[in-house]
């Protein structure tokens, strides 16, 4: 696997101006156009170019920053992959197509994979040749995940699996899938749960597109009707999905927040532009709000900083808190940028939304994919300050 080596010895100074100095050099010619485009409600734009912006930054050693050099990454320490992606953002480069593959699935397969698992799927990971997508949630298991119902039998080298997934981003596009399923008949809640990963182009997959408010489609619906996969493509044990999903969920919640944060800074900014250019600055409570929002943004990222280099208490309970704080910051900018609006921001010109009306409309959604805000209190209420539990039927 390809590498362009260790930036371990690098300064902090001299990694983020490499950083800086690469971006500057390649976000032109065919990949300027790409500044700004893609992200969450987004993901349809360019998507095509995008994926070959991201396979460009593999060939240049510019993905899986923090993975052993042994597996084709840099070994970047974590202060080195918080200033790639803060960087990366304020360059305003295009959203990441790879970001499933590259933030939660090879991770996972790091901390828990055999190294047969680390051969087949991190080189594809690594150099983009290979996008995945995430089956944990169903129908009627959405913010209780334990009550996945989809299931999976062995059938002499294969799996079998059988039901259904919803709400899974970019599945149309993607190659393979990680599948939370029961293979333990009769099992309930956490135990009997196997972590899967399942080929998406086969017969047995059908994915069908959720059209959200927005208009667009990046979700989708996945229905498996006895789909395949080899016997040996279980992450962890057999009955010990529960377990790897969760550490799934925390490498979701890692360092690529930071970038998120500065791209929250931009549209802050825009909503703050906006303001001034209407004179809807001139409203003291608008412009409190515009302070709130300001404020809001560096306890993310003091919460964020100090998370991920350990210097906050190891509660298990971080990845929630965070989650909460982001989730509702940036549904609050999204009423915040209508609020600016005023009456005009409930028209949409010809039929087409604007960029406050699409933020307005897909952050609706922010305190509810990737685990709502109900199931992120119970986790902090249940399992780090030890309350009673929520009693469930």
């Amino acid at each position: 696997m390809s590498s362009a080596g260790s930036v371990a010895a690098l300064s902090e100074a001299e990694f983020a101006a490499q950083v800086r100095e690469w971006l500057a050099e390649n976000l032109n010619g065919e990949f300027r156009d790409l500044r700004g485009l893609g992200g969450p409600g987004r993901e349809h734009e360019a998507f095509d170019e995008r994926l070959a912006w991201d396979r460009h930054l593999a060939a240049a050693g510019w993905t899986c920053l923090g993975w052993p050099v042994e597996y084709g990454g840099r070994a970047a320490s974590v202060r080195q992959q918080i200033i790639f992606h803060e960087e990366y953002a304020k360059a305003n480069a295009p959203a990441r197509v790879s970001h499933v593959g590259e933030e939660l699935l090879g991770p996972t397969v790091l901390a828990f994979g055999t190294q047969e698992q680390k051969e087949r799927f991190l080189p594809g990971i690594r150099n983009v040749t290979e996008l995945w997508c995430q089956g944990y949630s169903e129908p009627g298991a959405g913010s209780d995940l334990a009550a996945i119902t989809t299931s999976a039998r062995r059938d002499g080298d294969e799996w079998s699996i059988n039901g259904q997934k919803i709400w899974t981003s970019l599945a149309h596009v993607a190659d393979w899938c990680f599948v939370v399923a029961r293979t333990e008949r009769g099992s309930s809640r956490h135990k009997g749960l196997s972590y899967l990963l399942v080929p998406m182009r086969q017969p047995g997959i059908e994915v069908r597109p959720i059209v959200q408010l927005t208009g667009t489609a990046e979700f989708n619906e996945v229905f498996f009707d006895d789909a395949r996969t080899e016997a040996g493509l279980v992450v962890g044990d057999p009955g010990d999905g529960w377990r790897i999903a969760m550490g799934t969920l925390t490498f979701e919640r890692g360092i690529s927040t930071l970038g998120q944060q500065i791209r929250f800074a931009r549209e802050l900014a825009g909503v703050e532009e906006l303001a001034r250019r209407t004179g809807a600055i001139d409203d003291p409570l608008l412009a409190d709000r515009i302070d709130e929002a300001w404020i809001g943004l560096r306890v993310l990222r003091a919460h964020a900083i100090r998370t991920m280099e350990g210097t906050g208490a190891d509660d298990g309970g971080q990845a929630s808190v965070a989650k909460l704080l982001w989730a509702n910051w940036h549904r609050d900018l999204g009423d915040l940028a209508m609020a600016v609006r005023g009456a005009t921001g409930l028209v949409a010109e010809d039929g087409d939304l604007d960029e406050w009306q699409r933020l307005y409309l897909f952050t609706r959604a922010d305190t509810i994919y990737g685990g709502s805000n109900e199931v992120q209190r119970n986790i902090i209420s249940e399992r780090v300050l030890g309350l009673p539990r929520e009693a469930r039927p």
